[in-house]
This record gives structure tokens, C-alpha cells and sequence, in this order.
């Protein structure tokens, strides 16, 4: 308790000095968006130098406390520095959709720079990869700043079960309420979002990445459709269900980076170049719409509310009668399947099945390609030899172990996907289909195996604080390729309720 006391008395200090350096030169800082960014940048308010300082500021003050950082980039402010020269130099003009713009990536998406890459594992520190992801190319390109890495669960939380620890980065916390959970994997850039200390954040997602800890640390978070975005670089859990998605303060912010992000990449080539056909003319930032509840049909499939207390349960019904105000078709009372507990036993045993033997397979492809670390073996081993620094004793490594046991996709694997593939198809597919719905609607992260078994997507907003401060989320979610209507069903949603606040850091 005094321990916390003193936590408490110097963020008390840092929060003021946050405050005081939150403005500059008439540009505010906090919860600055990507378009008053941009605006900055063309009234002469504000420089990209100024703006990576002042998150990397933010950085050194919270960081300490939140842990939502690996490490900052030595070059980040170099990068700024060039894109504000290119920018004098072209008279003004803003050359990419990102234009410097400080982005943080989780630690397990690679960049070809002084940063490692290491899924938070002091097993990969130092290796070096052979090139920038394939959404790191793209960010690059729309002349976005590598701000640094962010805290992930260490090995995307597949070394054991935990939400928010790795090796490298310790034990993020909550912004909104320091007790409360993060969630994970992409621990780190859900807080670091939340906390400003970035204005754009990459996580990725198997199964509840990245919708969970947006949902806790009361940010936007897109979980893309399989494919829609690459994952060439990024350390791997299994290509059947592995995404990467922005995790922003604003539908909109969140929507202009996943239109960075998509598209076809040779690395992967056949998961991209299968996705591309879901991709609109002219981007998704076009979905933006006020009015986009207008005519939708939304469903509430049973058992999904269950379980939590009346006062979030009395705002999600306020939030169904508004979407129902704003035009929405909201169909309630809906079964995904006769027996949701069954369901959820019959998903997460054969997701498991598969899953571990992908990713030995998927993880021995990445790191065939290091310098240091070559396999699975290796890793298993290398905890095994620091056990003090992986803190072995508290979190084992039950499931790498499980994965290096398997021998590669065999009948036991191949009759686990078939079953994964039918659960799809029967449940979350069948019911949108026979619905006619665009969306369904769900508390936090609670659908998430739904989404993860068919690459379907899915997109978290802001919906409350419990009576601690504690956030939830509200998801909405479709079919493979349905980004265009989620983003409109999000965006007036998020524009008619505004739940999102800043972070209090309540202990």
C-alpha cells in the first residue's frame, strides 16, 4: 500500500506536468486526432519534431508506471525532422495519409531499424530481421514515424495464460484504473493509446488481441478480416486466424490507418491477394458516415450480456435504444447456437488442436530466417536456461511446450480445422445470413472465437465506465469483407453516444 502511495504521489507530479505541456504554440496536444494533426501541420501550429517530442515525453513520464512501452525508436525524431523538411521543400503539401504521424507498433510486428523484435521475449532481443512487415512498409510510405514498440503479452500470450506481462516490457497496467486489467495481447498499445502516448498504435489479433484490450483501455480498436492486411514480419500464431489492426482514440483515426494498411503484399501472397477483393474503391475512409446506423440490421445474439453487473447492462440497453433512434434495425433474442457454453467448449478445445501445431510450424518459419534464435526448440530452451529473467516459476511455458510436442498438421490437426470450419459456417455465418443482418452487436470482446475461427471482423468502441472507472466496450461485428458496413454502423454510433474520456489513473 505505501508502495502505491508513492506511485500515486509522483504520477500526481507527472499528471501536472503533462498538463502544463499539453499545449503548444495554440496545438493541443491531448487526444490530438490524425486530422488536427494535419491541420497543425498545414496552419504552421505544429511540426512532426514537436509532436514525437511530446510523446516521447509522455513516454518518459508514464511509461515508468503504465509499462505499455519496449523501447523508443533513437531515430524517431531524425524521421520527424525529414518529414518536416520534405514538407517545406513541396511548399505545405502533406505527402501520405500518415504524414508524420508517430505510430507505436506491438512488439512482435518487425521493422529493419535499430528497434528489435522480440514478442516481448528476452530470447530474440537482438536478432536481426531481413526486412520491415509488410504493414510497416506501408506505414513508411504514407510517411508515418516509427514512434517505438509496444508491450505485447509476451509471445502474444501463447507461452502461457496471462494478459499483460512479457519479459521485456513487465506488467502493463490500466490507465483508467491501475488494478484493473489491461487485457492483452496488445497490451501496450491499447494503453499507450489511451494514455496519449502515441496518436496511432498497431496490435495484432488471433483470437481477442486486439478487441479486448481496446474494449478495457476504452479506445477503438479493428480487428481486420483475415488477410485484409499482411502479416509478412510479424512473429506468427497461426496464419488461419493472426490479423493486424489499428488501435486509435476515434472510430475515424482507426478507419484512416486501416486504409494504410491494406492490401496485397508478395510476402503474403496468398492470404492478401485472397482479401483484396474486399477492399472499396477509394478507401474506407469514404464509410465515415454520419447517419450510418440508418437502415441496418443489427443483431443481439443470446447469452453474450450474460454475467455482467446492472449498471453496465442498463447502459448497453441505452445504447441499443439509440441505435434504434439513429434508424438502426436491432433484432434481439438471436441464437448463434442451441447451447452457447457448448459451443465456446467445442471452439477453444479444437482451436487449441490446430492452433499449437500452426504455430510451431509458422513460429520455425520466422525464425528460421534470425540470426540468434532459429526454432521453437531454441526458445523452450533459452527460458529453460533464464529462468529468473523469463520468470519461468510464475508463468511456465505450458503452451510452447504443447506445440513443440506436435509433428506438424496431421489427421488430428486436419479434423479439428474441418470441425473449427463447421462451427463457423453453422453458427456466426448461418445466423447473418438467415438474418440478413450487417452486424452483430456484443460486449467487449466476449464473441471473439466467433470472429477468430472464420477470419471475420470485428470493431470495438468506447460504451462506459463501470462504477470504479473501469471501461467496456461495445462490438460490432460481420462477415469477411464487411469492413465498409461495421465502419458506418461504428462511426454514428461513436458520433451519437461520444463515451470516450481521457484516463484518470485511479488506483
Amino acid at each position: 500500500m505505501a508502495c502505491l502511495r508513492l506511485q500515486l504521489q509522483a504520477l500526481a507530479a507527472v499528471l501536472a506536468l503533462v498538463a502544463a505541456n499539453g499545449v503548444s504554440q495554440g496545438f493541443e496536444f491531448h487526444e490530438a486526432t490524425v486530422e488536427a494533426i494535419h491541420l497543425g501541420f498545414t496552419n504552421g501550429s505544429l511540426t512532426s519534431t514537436a509532436l514525437v517530442q511530446f510523446y516521447l515525453d509522455q513516454i518518459s513520464r508514464l511509461n515508468p508506471l503504465l509499462r505499455a512501452i519496449i523501447e523508443v525508436n533513437p531515430d524517431a525524431l531524425r524521421q520527424a525532422a525529414r518529414v518536416d523538411a520534405r514538407r517545406a521543400s513541396s511548399g505545405g503539401r502533406l505527402t501520405g495519409g500518415l504524414h508524420g504521424i508517430p505510430v507505436l507498433l506491438k512488439d512482435n510486428i518487425a521493422t529493419l531499424d535499430t528497434l528489435n523484435t522480440t514478442a516481448g521475449s528476452f530470447a530474440l532481443l537482438g536478432s536481426v530481421v531481413k526486412r520491415d512487415a509488410g504493414v510497416v512498409v506501408r506505414l513508411r510510405q504514407a510517411g508515418a514515424v516509427v514512434l517505438g514498440k509496444a508491450n505485447p503479452s509476451e509471445w502474444s500470450n501463447f507461452r502461457t495464460v496471462d494478459s499483460r506481462w512479457s519479459a521485456r516490457g513487465g506488467q502493463s497496467l490500466n490507465p483508467y484504473v491501475l488494478s484493473s486489467t489491461p487485457c492483452g495481447s496488445s497490451a501496450g498499445p491499447g494503453v499507450a493509446a489511451a494514455a496519449n502516448m502515441a496518436a496511432v498504435t498497431l496490435g495484432t489479433e488471433t483470437d481477442g488481441s486486439i478487441l479486448c484490450p481496446s474494449s478495457w483501455n476504452s479506445v477503438v480498436g479493428i480487428k481486420p478480416t483475415v488477410g485484409l492486411t499482411s502479416r509478412s514480419g510479424v512473429i506468427p500464431i497461426t496464419p488461419r486466424q493472426d490479423t493486424v489492426g489499428p488501435m486509435c482514440r476515434t472510430v475515424s483515426d482507426a478507419v484512416q490507418v486501416l486504409d494504410t494498411i491494406v492490401g496485397y503484399d508478395a510476402f503474403d501472397a496468398a492470404a492478401t491477394g485472397a482479401a483484396s477483393k474486399y477492399i472499396p474503391a477509394g478507401g474506407y475512409v469514404h464509410f465515415l458516415k454520419q447517419d450510418g446506423l440508418r437502415g441496418k440490421r443489427i443483431g443481439v445474439p443470446n447469452g453474450f450480456f450474460q454475467g455482467y453487473g446492472e449498471a453496465e447492462l442498463r447502459v448497453y440497453q441505452q445504447h441499443l435504444d439509440a441505435m434504434r433512434n439513429y434508424g438502426a434495425v436491432v433484432i434481439e433474442n438471436l441464437d448463434v447456437a442451441a447451447n452457447l457454453t457448448a459451443l465456446a467448449v467445442d471452439i477453444a478445445s479444437n482451436e487449441f488442436m490446430a492452433v499449437r501445431a500452426e504455430f510451431k510450424l509458422s513460429l520455425n518459419a520466422y525464425l528460421a530466417d534470425l540470426s540468434s534464435v532459429r526454432s521453437l526448440a531454441d526458445v523452450i530452451a533459452f527460458n529453460n536456461a533464464n529462468p529468473v529473467q523469463e520468470r519461468l516459476k510464475d508463468f511456465g511455458q505450458r503452451n510452447l511446450i504443447a506445440a513443440e510436442n506436435t509433428h506438424g498438421i496431421g489427421s488430428v490437426e486436419r479434423a479439428a480445422i474441418r470441425r473449427l470450419e463447421e462451427l463457423s459456417a453453422n453458427g456466426l455465418e448461418r445466423l447473418m445470413k438467415e438474418q440478413q443482418l450487417d452486424a452483430i452487436v456484443t460486449p467487449n470482446s466476449s464473441a471473439s472465437s466467433l470472429r477468430a475461427i472464420g477470419g471475420h471482423p470485428g470493431i470495438v468502441v468506447p460504451a462506459g465506465y463501470g462504477e470504479q472507472g473501469v471501461p467496456f466496450g461495445i462490438c460490432f461485428s460481420g462477415l469477411q469483407g464487411y469492413e465498409p458496413r461495421l465502419i458506418e454502423i461504428a462511426y454514428a454510433f461513436e458520433q451519437a453516444t461520444n463515451v470516450r474520456r481521457p484516463p484518470m489513473f485511479k488506483p
